[in-house]
């Protein structure tokens, strides 16, 4: 498939995802779908070349919602599966299918940092911890020096891990 042919797809795509996050979710949703579909654009053997683009538009917010718990009742924005197939008039297996194929090519799991909302991001429990001397440690055990560090680290999107003597 030429480069225009995709783009044009993906387009098709995010319109649908548009639709779904505009009723069910929000903004921030479908800037990650944004960002997920466009990262999907630059593989290789990108999967969104063949296929419904109403199958792929539902496994996109199918992964986004696996990462940020969107279908756990005490999350906000909250949606069910069924919602999802419903919308988009697909076959549970089949969006399952595809979002796991989404999930392995691109490694993403619970907390990822490109694709977690700023909600997950923040509940993240691993936030609170390092790696020192090959274990983990919270990071306010450490002495204010070192958890300065982390976290200026963080900041700045790198991980740290410390090695003592």
């Amino acid at each position: 498939m030429d480069k225009q042919k995709l783009q044009e797809r993906q387009e098709l795509i995010l319109d649908f995802v548009r639709k779904f996050c505009a009723e069910k979710l929000n903004e921030e949703y479908f800037t990650l779908s944004e960002r997920l579909v466009r990262k999907l654009g630059r593989k290789r053997n990108n999967p969104l070349v063949a296929g419904q683009v109403e199958v792929w538009a539902a496994a996109i917010i199918h992964v986004l919602g696996t990462i940020n718990f969107l279908f756990d009742k005490a999350s906000q924005p909250y949606s069910t599966v069924d919602e999802i197939h419903q919308f988009f008039g697909t076959k549970k297996a089949t969006t399952t299918a595809k979002s796991k194929i989404i999930r392995d090519l691109l490694k993403l799991g619970y907390f990822d940092r490109e694709f977690s909302t700023g909600g997950m991001k923040e509940a993240n429990p691993l936030n609170k911890m390092v790696m020192v001397n090959g274990l983990i440690v919270q990071i306010d055990t450490l002495p204010a020096q070192y958890q300065e560090i982390v976290r200026q680290a963080r900041a700045e999107g790198r991980d740290v891990s410390f090695t003592t003597p």
